[in-house]
């Protein structure tokens, strides 16, 4: 079903709600709380509906206004009315419940100077424009400004009485004609006050503006669709302290909240914004109780004691403060950061001696500061009389007067006896009063933006040019069948600049372009108190919010005179990485360090990283370090003795070389083919060198040359011996009768054509394996995790295995067959030298094999030139010792006849 319901019918309905209004919601708020106020706003508006239907089908010719609130206020009148909605006294007391005919007057106490001054600069805001030509020419605006006294109840029922006006009766007509009662209303302060009364207004669309309602929840344009604001929404405010509290490294905290929609849409979306960043933890988070309630004080200060938290952020209202500061005062708490919201961010009331040791310091986060020419000297004209055009009277004044002045007015014809009277000439440049400190304009800055904004929108709406209007059929509005919604239109495309450069506009959710300033509470050494800022942040439709902060003008409130540390663990140094203790915020871990082979080279790393495949990590797993490369090196003494060893044994075959070329002519040199004696001792002398091969860094070349190098001269070695042991044989069995034959197939030309022929087979081994799976360097990181094993790989374990197989089948047949002639007679025989050295050799590299393979790195290249090197010496010794032994010291032994056994004592 669509209701039709015109202006007059629309304002019937709010008559019969400002009575509901009074009787059931201060029932309300005194039991259940503000919280569940805004719903019972919804039935009463049902309630109001049904009344208006029930009214309107009965056509009753006129709504009458059954009662006035008893509500201070101030007014003015004018061609339209501006309606608004201040928080004058910031505290009140509920009346007994008497459920009578008489409505039940809360009593408002607390007279705040500064919240006056709002309301006055919304007053001077509406004079500036009735003086301004160029804007709203020929129109005079009026006001009506409400005290809300801080209390739901009150708030909301002076928004209603905005709504239906003062008129006590009026009659309904079918063609709504005139102006409504208000055409907007600015305020109200409070964001729980702002969403029970859009809540019922917006279904009207009668236009409201408020400077100081920031809960984020009035950013829902279905719910609010008349709402808007000057000041920027909590959403914004909150990533604001989150950014404070990053720029500090401060994550750990407490929170405290109203506990009204402003503090609990805070919370959520603070623990919302925290748990997105994961930089911050809340330490605690709690509610701070509406009205008298100590019990619940005591234990959240007592809390706050004995949190290892610092820093303590608070968004509720300035009565809250009021409350929880005196307990913080009465348990002497000290040492807490104070992070303040935007709503008592100024407030003077906390401005005191009282409260500073303890709040000084605060951080606050602002509402932007701006300028109001001549506002001053408005302020200072303000009295307590009555003037030719206010009809309505001005008890607010008064009651600032008596506030100020210490006095009070008398009613006429009664003396005071107890007590000074006001004349209402006192001078208020005289008295030290907030009052007139205009040096701080915030709030009311957004006052004056709010009266502008809907004074530039009424301008826009009365200067449209018949028949190219917005409305239907192209029409325009007027002044004398204005309607609200249509104030609504023109202010969603509101767009002007402030004198003091300021540019006001409106998104499509109604927020005003967000700036703030971050503040700090500065108490000086002469008692004096100091509120200075000390950052900015704003937002442009271009990139997100930017925060400034000069740190070197914040007042600290710490012996220190430095920010504290609120941390829940500290910092985890480089080498390290949090581990999150179980059950516990995330901001709460312990510092692990790093495991070998991974690093943290910042503080609270949440991982450690792994080094690069050549890196390792330092001691202090703070950064890599390359890896200690290992081979086996000439510099190490390992490597020195190697290499000693082998330059020896080439040294000594030089020598022993030199002295058979000395003695080449005797018998024995020349016995058994002294040829293959030179041979055995050049292919020592390249088993010696080629184990230099083994030691030093690895190379292409070096890998490739070592195998094949040392293959090829062992082949030659041992193959000289077997046709040496061969020969041997071949001359015993020629010494037999008819064995003279065999000797022909062992002449020089064979034995050099054997020598070659068996150590080409090896050369072709090793050409083989180097072409199709040669030996290259590697880089081995299995052994050590902390070390480079530069190695050569033999590429193919098959060629490695038939090379020292090649070799060992030559080693073995000649250790056969010098075994087989050891016995053979003679004075001098050489097998039993040549079975000596081969059971030597073959015994080497037996025992070379596993620990060969059992052998890391570089360890495993030393084993196998140890294996050279001893059976090359071996060989060496037991070949050539004993002829040498002979050579040098027996040379009576080196003859013919000593040779074949015959005694050289013999005559």
């Amino acid at each position: 079903m669509t209701l039709h319901i015109n202006c007059n019918a629309s304002n019937c309905a709010l008559y019969n709600m400002r009575i509901l209004g009074e009787e059931m919601g201060m029932i309300t708020e005194a039991f259940l709380g503000p919280c569940c106020f805004s719903y019972i706003c919804v039935m009463l508006l049902f309630c109001s509906t049904s009344c208006l239907i029930s009214e309107s089908s009965s056509f009753y010719p006129s709504c009458q206004l059954r009662r006035h609130f008893i509500l201070n206020g101030m007014h003015k009148p004018g061609d339209v009315i501006l309606g608004g909605l201040f928080e004058i006294h910031y505290t009140s007391v509920f009346p007994e419940l008497t459920f009578t005919s008489e409505p039940n007057q809360l009593r408002c106490q607390g007279f705040d100077p500064t919240g006056f001054r709002h309301a006055m600069t919304m007053a001077f805001a509406i004079e500036e424009i009735n003086k301004n030509s160029n804007l709203l020419p020929n129109v005079t605006v009026g006001y009506s400004l409400y005290d809300n006294c801080a209390t739901l109840v009150t708030g909301f029922s002076a928004a209603l009485s905005l709504a239906t006006g003062q008129e006590e009766q009026f009659v309904s007509h079918r063609a709504c004609l005139g102006t409504p009662p208000v055409l907007g209303i600015v305020g109200d302060s409070f964001s729980t006050f702002s969403i029970a009364t859009s809540d019922v207004l917006g279904l009207f669309r009668l236009p409201l503006v408020s400077y100081f309602a920031t809960c984020s929840c009035l950013s829902d344009r279905r719910r609010f669709p008349s709402f808007f604001r000057t000041i920027p929404n909590d959403a914004f405010q909150v990533r604001v302290v989150v950014q404070v509290l990053k720029h500090f490294g401060w994550t750990w905290a407490g929170l405290l909240v109203s506990g009204d929609d402003y503090g609990l849409h805070v919370s959520r979306s603070l623990q919302s914004n925290l748990g997105q960043s994961g930089a911050v933890c809340l330490a605690y988070t709690e509610i701070l109780p509406w009205g008298d309630n100590p019990a619940e004080l005591q234990r959240i200060v007592e809390l706050m004691k004995t949190s290892t938290a610092q820093v303590v952020i608070v968004f509720a209202h300035q009565i809250h403060m009021i409350q929880l500061m005196e307990e913080v005062v009465r348990q002497n708490v000290t040492g807490l950061q104070w992070i303040a919201s935007e709503a008592w961010t100024s407030a003077a009331v906390l401005q005191t001696s009282h409260f500073m040791p303890h709040l000084g310091g605060t951080l606050g986060i602002a509402i932007r500061r701006g300028e109001i020419p001549g506002l001053r000297n408005f302020l200072v004209q303000v009295r307590p009389v009555d003037h030719q055009n206010n009809t309505y009277g001005n008890s607010l004044v008064r009651q600032f007067w008596e506030h100020t002045f210490g006095c009070r007015f008398a009613p006429p014809g009664l003396v005071d006896a107890d007590g000074a009277l006001c004349t209402g000439q006192e001078d208020l440049e005289e008295v030290e009063a907030d009052f007139l400190d205009v040096s701080n304009l915030r709030p009311e800055y957004n006052i004056y933006k709010a009266v502008y904004a809907l004074a530039h929108a009424l301008d826009e709406l009365l200067r449209c040019v018949p028949g190219r209007g917005p409305f239907t059929g192209h029409s325009c509005g007027s002044l004398q069948s204005l309607e609200a919604w249509q104030i609504i239109y023109y202010l969603e495309k509101v767009k002007f600049t402030t004198s003091f450069g300021d540019q006001v506009s409106f998104d499509e959710n109604g927020d005003a372009l967000p700036i703030y300033d971050v503040m700090n509470w500065v108490w000086l050494p002469e008692g004096k108190i100091k509120i200075q800022s000390v950052g900015v942040v704003r937002m442009s439709h271009f990139k997100d919010e930017e925060l400034t902060i000069y740190e070197d003008k914040i007042f600290w409130n710490f012996p220190s005179k430095k920010p504290p540390q609120s941390v829940c663990s500290d910092s985890c140094p480089p080498g390290t990485r949090m581990v999150r203790k179980k059950g516990q915020p995330v901001c709460c871990y312990d510092c692990v360090p790093c495991s070998e082979g991974k690093y943290s080279n910042g503080t609270d790393s949440t991982e450690c990283i792994s080094c690069q495949e050549d890196f390792w990590s330092s001691p202090q797993r703070d950064h890599c370090v390359p890896k200690e490369i290992e081979f086996l090196s000439y510099h190490e003494p390992l490597g020195i003795c190697l290499t000693a060893s082998s330059l020896l044994g080439t040294f000594i075959c030089a020598i022993v070389l030199g002295i058979f070329s000395y003695h080449r002519n005797t018998p024995i040199v020349r016995a058994n083919n002294s040829e293959l004696s030179f041979l055995i001792l050049v292919s020592l002398k390249l088993c010696f060198l080629c184990s230099l091969l083994f030691i030093g860094r690895p190379r292409q070349w070096t890998c490739q040359l070592r195998h094949a190098a040392f293959g090829i001269s062992f082949v030659l070695c041992v193959s000289c011996i077997l046709v040496k042991t061969m020969v041997v044989l071949a001359v015993f069995k020629a010494s037999k009768p008819g064995g003279g034959a065999s000797l022909k197939w062992f002449g020089a030309v064979q034995q050099r054509g054997t020598v070659l022929g068996l150590t080409s087979i090896q050369a072709a081994i090793c050409t083989v394996w180097l072409i199709f799976s040669s030996p290259a360097p590697h880089k081995n990181i299995q052994y050590h995790n902390n070390k480079i094993i530069y190695e050569c790989v033999s590429g193919s374990t098959l060629g490695f295995s038939v090379l020292l197989g090649y070799v060992g089948l030559l080693a073995v047949l000649s250790f056969l067959l010098a075994f087989l002639a050891r016995n053979l007679p003679d004075n001098f025989n050489e097998a039993k030298l040549i079975t000596f050295s081969m059971l030597i050799f073959c015994a080497v590299w037996v025992a070379f094999v596993p620990a060969y393979v059992n052998s890391p790195g570089k360890y495993a290249d030393a084993v196998e030139v140890f294996a050279i090197l001893a059976s090359s010496f071996g060989l060496l010794v037991a070949l050539f010792g004993p002829k040498c032994y002979i050579i040098l010291l027996r040379p009576e032994r080196n003859t013919k006849r000593a040779m074949t056994g015959r005694s050289i004592d013999k005559k």
